[in-house]
């Protein structure tokens, strides 16, 4: 039998074995955030089908079970015009042509929403006990469901207020284009107070009895009642610090084509924007204790 000759094959170089040196559970990242831009937008983003979800949550049992169902977003802003015309109209008189009525219920549509959307979202973590404390999602979508919520029902009593501008004559400008902007700025400002309130009434309850008191006293410093002129000249730049008075003011301006005071909605704009940041730092602050405290 003929012998077979064998080919020598060159070395095989080994690599070292590094399984003992990786880690026997997963490798987990800790990045630093700024902590003026602790909001992860991203993490909202992929969250985003959970906010639409809560926020139709919340449409569909807002009037569950009630007579008159939507109705009342109707109502209510229109039993408030009512009220106004019967005890204001007379040291409001007629303002700039605009029957009283009409004027009331302009700045009655913005802060009707605002005023319920503060409400709803200051109280929408203690109302989530069960989500807030088993289930981990990020804590901001509770408050803006809730605000976001709202829209329908200024939806509703926006179509109210144009059927009232019909029944007046009220012809609309190219000023109507502002009041988009101004309902962001509203639903901004609306979020950025719902922000505090709701982290604050986690910790301190007494937030839920005073929060009806803040909204009332909140509406006769936001030029709903009588406008702006009322107010003694000198007196006058301290409406300025509240961003809903020149934005109500702002939404009369589009609806009624009058002059937009320019000044006072950019302080507003700035304001606003300014709040919610601040607001949006302090809420990541103490998210990560709400379920010791709810």
């Amino acid at each position: 039998m003929p012998e077979e000759s064998v080919r020598s094959l060159p070395p095989v170089e080994m690599l070292p074995d590094l399984s003992a040196d990786l880690p026997d559970h997963p490798l987990v990242v800790i990045e630093q955030r700024n902590a003026w831009l602790s909001i992860d937008l991203a993490e909202l983003w992929r969250d985003r089908e959970l906010l639409y979800f809560l926020t139709w949550r919340d449409i569909k049992i807002r009037y569950k079970q009630t007579v008159l169902g939507a109705s009342w977003a109707l109502l209510q802003p229109a039993c408030m015009m009512l009220i106004f015309t019967l005890v204001f109209s007379r040291l409001a008189g007629t303002v700039e042509q605009i029957p009283y009525p009409l004027f009331a219920l302009a700045g009655l549509v913005p802060w009707t929403f605002f005023s319920n959307a503060v409400s709803n979202s200051g109280n929408s973590l203690v109302n989530n006990v069960q989500l807030v404390t088993k289930v981990y999602f990020p804590r901001l979508i509770l408050p803006a469901a809730a605000v976001l919520a709202g829209l329908v029902d200024l939806l509703f009593s926006a179509l109210l207020l144009g059927a009232m501008m019909l029944y007046y004559g009220i012809h609309i400008t190219s000023h109507i284009l502002m009041l988009p902007v101004l309902f962001a700025l509203t639903t901004l400002c609306a979020l950025s107070t719902g922000m505090w309130m709701s982290a604050l009434n986690v910790k301190y309850r007494d937030v839920r009895f005073a929060l009806p008191f803040i909204v009332q006293v909140w509406l006769f410093a936001s030029s709903v009642v009588v406008p702006s002129t009322v107010v003694p000249e000198h007196f006058r730049w301290l409406l300025y610090l509240n961003p809903m008075s020149a934005t109500i003011e702002g939404c009369r301006a589009a609806l009624f084509s009058t002059p937009f005071h320019w000044r006072a909605i950019g302080i507003a704009a700035a304001l606003t924007v300014a709040g919610f940041a601040v607001a949006a730092h302090f809420f990541k602050q103490i998210e990560r204790s709400f379920a010791d405290f709810i």
